[in-house]
């Protein structure tokens, strides 16, 4: 039998934001920006309020999201393309996500190691996010700490992804322009770029330039690029760089503002942004609705006990989930 009476809850509801944390935060301050980054990625229910007083504040900073494969180059670039910010007077933020530690469960920091000459710069804030197992390339919550970050007032946020491959397409629902680095004698290049990731990319960087058989990935991937088309009808551009030693940063950051002029002007990009933000908006339900599950008295237990049920071939999958949403929703 369903019950239809409501469960308690187990844990407090928190309706309220902490008014000195929105104020530091909308001052630019790092440190409280930090404290609700840590609130958000610990899925803390003193972050929703916070990031409710702060969504009017965010939409002004521009995202750049920097992905390829391991060994491509990324977060080299991604410092090159911060110290050119910086040099524009432009706050930067940075949102490195890496692989999870199968100890701690965080992020592995490797990225902060290839970015010290960002770590003492007061105009750059960095931020090292783990996927803890979270498919397509970003950690779960990477969205909401860009909301953070972009009501703190950062001019640029460039996000890193973990460079898994062809998995990282939620970058393109993430940032508003997508780089994807390639570099020459990694193999049949192009071939690994064909599903999923070439449609990602607004711009192309083939990095480590000064390698054998640039020439050859990079023909190869103007005649794939005129082989297919956009809804927008944008040409992706293709950069070379040797971003250890800073060359091509000046022509890739050109044709990242040319992608960001043609934004302004482009009617399928209004289209783009709902269908992200009804995407975005999906996403929130389903967090909340698990949440409620899981926050109901006994729900937890029941849980267990049919995921046993489950494993002895006792009970499906899809009579389980009806059986915990019907009884605890």
């Amino acid at each position: 039998m369903r019950q239809t009476a409501p469960m308690p809850r187990t844990l407090p509801q928190v309706s309220e934001p902490d008014p000195g944390m929105i104020q530091d935060i909308l001052a630019g301050d790092f440190r409280a920006v930090a404290r609700l980054i840590t609130l958000v990625e610990n899925y803390s229910l003193k972050a929703v309020p916070c990031l409710r007083e702060l969504f009017p504040h965010t939409g002004r900073c521009f995202t750049v999201g920097i992905t390829g494969a391991p060994g491509s180059g990324k977060s080299t670039l991604v410092d090159r393309l911060a110290s050119h910010y910086r040099r524009e007077e432009k706050k930067v933020g940075i949102i490195a996500v890496d692989p999870t530690s199968p100890f701690s469960g965080g992020a592995i920091l490797g990225d902060r190691i290839r970015m010290q000459s960002r770590s003492l710069d007061p105009g750059t804030f960095i931020r090292s996010m783990a996927t803890r197992g979270n498919l397509g390339g970003l950690a779960r919550t990477t969205t909401d700490v860009l909301m953070v970050m972009d009501a703190a007032g950062f001019d640029v946020v460039l996000i890193e992804t973990v460079g898994v491959g062809q998995d990282e397409v939620d970058i393109a629902r993430t940032a508003n322009a997508t780089l994807v680095l390639l570099v020459p004698g990694m193999g049949d290049d192009i071939q690994a770029m064909k599903a999923g990731i070439m449609e990602i990319g607004d711009v192309f960087v083939i990095n480590k330039a000064d390698h054998p058989g640039v020439d050859r990935v990079e023909n190869e991937l103007n005649v794939l690029l005129a082989m297919s088309s956009r809804p927008d009808s944008w040409r992706p551009a293709v950069v070379r760089t040797v971003a250890s030693d800073g060359q091509g940063i000046e022509e890739c950051t050109n044709a990242v503002e040319k992608y960001r002029t043609f934004l302004q002007t482009s009617p399928v990009q209004r289209n783009r942004s709902v269908q992200i933000q009804r995407e975005r908006l999906l996403e929130v339900i389903r967090s909340q609705i698990l949440q409620d599950l899981l926050m109901k008295a006994g729900a937890v237990e029941r849980l267990e006990e049919l995921a046993q049920e489950i494993a002895d071939r006792r009970i499906d999958p899809f009579a389980a989930a009806d059986e915990l949403l019907g009884q605890f929703l």
